[in-house]
């Protein structure tokens, strides 16, 4: 029912090869491996909320997975090694909307944008392709709220910068995404070939990111986290990142 996404020895000798992002900005210190412990207020409103969500979500799941199994075919789920913490991957699930394909490396820019099922962009653009992460919070790999999930490659590259920026679970949204996500689709969908992506993800993307994750990570409570909920179902409702004034239009 999934399909799986594992990086070879040979993906990461690929990734080596590339321009490599600027991280001197960065002042910290080595922290031990392991799983950060979550905020006991954060962890029970993750529960909370996903078994709300999960009551009436479960039926439009249900409905696409029967749905992708008719119009696309097995396997109807995307799942993904992602780090929980440094030292630590889960299995990051989404529904799949892409065409399969053998050796498919990396991040998605414009070279893959022809795999995109017209299914898959309207479940991307309505976020339903993220549904099934609500499976990922139960079981605690997951919150709602932080840094986007990342791949080991990335973790192992920046361990100063990951060691705090995993401090917070991986989200489902998060500041990075909020702030950075259309400017970042812009520089992506330039890039036609996966070497270009990738060299634009790791050099201008990543860095700015990180920075805003670790800017989460010092700031982070219940109430900025219901800020950046509220702040996200407006954009997948409305299309429009842009704060909007009293008055204007």
């Amino acid at each position: 029912m999934t399909i799986h996404q594992d990086w070879e020895k040979a993906d990461i000798a690929r990734l080596a090869t590339l321009p490599q992002p600027e991280m001197s900005w960065f002042k910290g210190e080595v922290h031990a491996y392991g799983v950060a412990t979550m905020p006991l207020s954060k962890r029970l409103f993750d529960i909370v909320l996903a078994l709300v969500l999960l009551v009436p979500l479960s039926i439009v799941m249900a409905v696409f997975a029967l749905i992708l199994l008719v119009v696309q075919g097995r396997p109807i789920f995307y799942a993904a090694p992602r780090m929980v913490a440094p030292g630590r991957t889960f299995t990051h699930l989404k529904f799949r909307t892409m065409l399969r394909q053998e050796g498919d490396f990396g991040v998605t820019g414009a070279h893959k944008a022809w795999r995109i099922t017209p299914l898959g962009h309207f479940m991307r653009r309505t976020r339903i392709d993220e549904l099934p992460q609500l499976f990922n919070i139960l079981k605690g790999d997951m919150s709602f709220v932080g840094p986007r999930p990342t791949i080991r490659e990335y973790v192992e590259r920046y361990p100063l910068v990951y060691g705090q920026v995993l401090k917070s679970r991986p989200g489902v949204t998060g500041l990075a995404t909020l702030i950075y996500h259309r400017h970042e689709d812009r520089i992506l969908r330039r890039c036609k070939s996966a070497e270009a992506t990738e060299a634009a993800y790791a050099g201008r993307c990543l860095p700015t990111k990180l920075k805003i994750d670790l800017i989460y990570q010092k700031n982070r409570t219940l109430a900025l986290d219901l800020w950046i909920i509220w702040r996200t179902v407006l954009i997948v409702l409305y299309k429009d990142e842009r704060p909007r004034r009293r008055g204007r239009k």
